[in-house]
């Protein structure tokens, strides 16, 4: 009897203590991109509990065998966030191996990574049927028509038209679930359309007709699709003299319902056609504030004129474009101000309060053909606009109304830096940065790296900010902010909160939404694939929202917070309504994440515009050496580097390069192959020591030093073109310094922060400053074990004071060891950079 009742206790305290595990492990996630990862991307997941548990380490797991395939400790802990207690980022950027995977952390295990090359391959396409799902007239899932005999004309009389006059507007994508259609938002995302192909063509199939219904026609089905948006465009401006805003409004809403003929206008099935007038326009008791015709106008003139290009093959119909991108430009330019849509029934408006964007966007893309004069002027009449607005606002407001600052990127910046050069096109690069620090600021303080205000439509402003910083990057090529964009492009394929992806069917195998807020899916029973739903809003702004009544229990209800909701629910039109301008803009995304290289994966990072560290994700690292009194270290060095069969990089002054007694130490490091480069000619102090941005030289004497530290270069074979990267006197310089070097057609450099390498050059009579080689070697270690020298630039001196008796040039054996040891490559800067 006693040992049956120990028995029965025993297990009783073996099922509580699973249980407890159970609930445990309940608590806490581990959240990826479903999607996938590229091989070498950044790749990180979030651990995210209602514990107060943070793993020490992570192991990945080959899915199908179990064996345990990578281990790390690179977790960079947090705290709260939403619905959260802790938070940590899981950062596996070194495991790069192609396959399928499991990610375990203190008992708990993500869904599926999947790791490969052709994760996105299709997925632009995929996200285009969102779009043919859309379309207005001829509609290819329906595989019927709706809406045929729109529209007649509102506000005409500044056009001399006659309300209820009839133009045809048959065509067109439907806005979101409902079936109204905007012009600013139908060019938008034509020109996104466009711009995708011109930039990733390999990213997109024909496997359409121009209808929309299968079957090749030899044109790839972007442009397909891009042109049954222009072709409505171009029905929405038919003469100069007139141009329409939206059709029809919100009296769509009074049902849900799949596209048809609609009759609730009052007049038989048309739907009516808003005129723009520049003015204040009123249909029931909701006045909305246009204050001009510029916003739509523009947005209308660059997707003609970026279309123009696009059809060149299309003769007559690119010449059609051509010349209403410039009827278009005009129009805008007859009451600068913005154009905002109307309303009849509900205060919910597109609330566009900007327009100079627009602007700088149509100036961007102008054409003049040969005339070079006219083209400088538009450009820079394109730059005079970018002044205005540097930065899209709702990057630093962290909230806005409605498309309340649209688009939601400023892609005009992006079109003039490529046509511009100097400080032009380093100040626009420059615009971007400023708004990308604004959402860091943010980002930076919780594990997901969000910094996006959960606003109406919040996926689409993350598909935005994520487009922002990939331009970033590939402009000033500065990677530092590689791991948000990745962050950001994560967040919408899962790694956010809810841990679900919010494209619909993408992937197929994923948690995707099932119940959208769209008639398609709820009444029709159609899939609408690829539909980027609106995303995640404060729950504040969700609580006072008309007409949202969830249809059934929550699937997310743990994962909602104070902070934001989500929901899958056809009753929630504010967080699971797909829309046709986001999903084109995602498009974009997919296709340059798509077509992404290793040239894209491998980054630097800047400081006052000079890399200071390459590629963190790569175990190479630069060892630079630099010169203006002193070698005493020069063969040391040599033969150390020698020994290892590693290749490093020198950096000297005029100064070093004219002295004689190291002619021949110069001649053995260029004849064993490492770098040589400048470091300025007479050893130049740039700018002031306390007040950076003070400047202690003019322009003028930066570049005859700089010139003349090349010509003495040149005396030992060493042309500037095979020494682009200069690395400044006293390794201290400012944002100017770098831009003169711009200028000057070279890269400025600077060393890693972190290590007390620099201070090699240090002797005891200095006082504080002085650092040993044992402490210098020992902060080299130490950060090593702390963050790792991926990517490092290591600055070291050739030669020392004498009064420097302790040389660290005499451990660069054991150094260059322990490198070795532990898997780094150091190379030549110019291999380092090499992208």
């Amino acid at each position: 009897m006693k040992k049956s009742l120990y028995i029965f206790i025993s297990l009783s305290l073996c099922v509580i203590a699973l249980m407890a595990l159970k609930n445990k492990n309940e608590q806490s996630w581990i959240r990826i991109n479903l999607l996938g990862y590229q091989p070498n991307a950044i790749k990180v997941a979030v651990w995210a509990s209602k514990n107060n548990e943070l793993p020490s380490s992570f192991e990945i797991v080959e899915k199908v065998s179990g064996k345990t395939v990578y281990t790390s400790s690179n977790i960079k802990n947090f705290g709260a966030y939403g619905p959260f207690n802790t938070s940590a980022r899981l950062n596996f950027s070194a495991f790069k191996k192609p396959g399928t995977y499991l990610i375990k952390a203190n008992g708990v295990t993500s869904p599926e990574v999947i790791i490969g090359q052709q994760v996105y391959k299709g997925s632009a396409d995929f996200a285009l049927r969102y779009l043919q799902q859309q379309r207005c007239g001829y509609n290819p899932i329906l595989k019927d028509s709706c809406h045929t005999h729109d529209g007649f004309v509102v506000y005409g009389k500044d056009g001399g038209i006659k309300d209820s006059t009839h133009f045809d507007a048959v065509g067109g994508w439907h806005d979101a679930s409902d079936y109204l259609q905007y012009s600013t938002t139908t060019a938008n995302a034509a020109y996104h359309l466009l711009m995708a192909y011109r930039d990733y063509p390999k990213a997109f199939a024909d496997a359409k007709q121009a209808n929309g219904l299968n079957g090749k026609n030899g044109i790839p089905d972007v442009l397909d699709e891009a042109r049954w948006g222009l072709d409505w465009l171009l029905k929405m401006h038919p003469q100069p003299n007139i141009m329409f805003n939206q059709l029809a409004d919100d009296r769509d809403h009074i049902s849900m319902r799949l596209p048809k003929e609609d009759s609730q206008y009052g007049k038989g099935f048309e739907r009516p056609l808003y005129f723009i007038d520049g003015k204040p326009q009123q249909r029931g008791k909701f006045m909305n504030d246009t204050k001009g015709t510029s916003s739509t106008a523009a947005k209308f003139a660059s997707a003609f004129a970026l279309s123009s290009d696009i059809y060149k093959s299309d003769k007559a119909y690119s010449q059609k474009l051509l010349a209403k991108s410039k009827s278009a430009y005009q129009y805008a330019l007859k009451l600068k101000g913005v154009t905002q849509t109307a309303s009849v029934k509900s205060p919910y408006i597109y609330a566009e309060d900007n327009w100079v964007d627009d602007m700088e966007l149509a100036l961007a893309n102008a054409k003049f053909g040969d005339d070079k004069l006219k083209a400088k002027s538009a450009l820079d009449s394109a730059f005079f606009y970018a002044l205005q607005e540097p930065v899209t606002p709702w990057l630093i407001a962290d909230t806005a109304k409605h498309y309340q600052w649209y688009p939601f990127i400023n892609i005009g910046h992006y079109e003039l830096a490529k046509k511009s050069s100097g400080d032009t096109k380093r100040e626009l690069v420059n615009y971007y940065k400023q708004g990308i620090e604004q959402v860091w600021s943010r980002a930076k303080n919780n594990a997901f790296y969000r910094g996006v205000p959960f606003i109406w439509c919040s996926n689409n402003l993350t598909v935005a900010f994520a487009m922002q910083c990939m331009w970033y990057k590939q402009l000033s090529g500065d990677g530092t902010f590689s791991e948000l964009e990745q962050a950001n492009f994560d967040w919408i394929f899962g790694c956010n909160p809810w841990g679900t992806n919010m494209v619909y069917g993408l992937p197929s195998w994923g948690d995707t939404p099932t119940d959208p807020h769209s008639a398609f899916t709820h009444l029709g029973k159609f899939p609408i694939d690829g539909g980027l739903v609106d995303g995640p809003v404060y729950t504040s702004i969700y609580k006072g929202l008309i007409g949202i009544q969830l249809t059934k229990p929550d699937d997310y209800a743990e994962f909602q917070s104070d902070l934001a909701v989500y929901h899958d629910d056809y009753g929630d039109y504010s967080t699971n309504e797909p829309t046709m301008d986001g999903t084109a803009s995602l498009v974009y995304l997919l296709a340059a994440y798509e077509s992404r290289t290793n040239k894209e994966f491998s980054s630097y990072t800047k400081q006052l515009g000079a890399i200071t560290r390459g590629d963190v994700n790569s175990k190479e690292m630069a060892i630079v050496f630099t010169g203006d009194e002193y070698a005493d270290g020069g063969q040391k060095i040599l033969a150390a580097l020698e020994k290892e069969n590693l290749k490093a990089s020198f950096f000297f002054t005029g100064t070093f390069y004219r002295n004689p007694v190291f002619g021949s130490f110069i001649k053995a490091a260029k004849a064993k192959g490492h770098y040589l480069g400048a470091h300025s000619d007479q050893h130049l102090l740039y700018a002031d020591w306390n007040k950076r941005d003070s400047l202690l030289v003019s322009k003028e004497q930066f570049t005859k030093d700089l010139s003349a530290n090349y010509k003495e270069m040149e005396k030992f074979g060493i042309a500037k073109k095979a020494a682009p990267y200069f690395l400044p006197p006293y390794e201290w310089y400012n944002q100017t310094v770098a831009n003169w070097t711009e200028d000057a057609g070279l890269k400025l450099i600077n060393f890693t922060s972190g290590t007390r390498s620099n201070a090699d050059y240090t002797y005891p009579e200095l006082g504080k400053s002085y650092r040993s080689t044992t402490e210098i070697y020992n902060s080299i270690l130490d950060y090593e074990k702390q963050q790792s020298l991926n990517g490092f630039i290591l600055l070291l001196h050739v030669g020392t004071d004498p009064r420097r008796k302790d040389k660290f040039y005499d451990k660069l054996p054991e150094l260059l060891q322990y490198l070795k040891q532990q898997g780094y490559k150091p190379v030549k800067i110019n291999e380092l950079l090499k992208n």
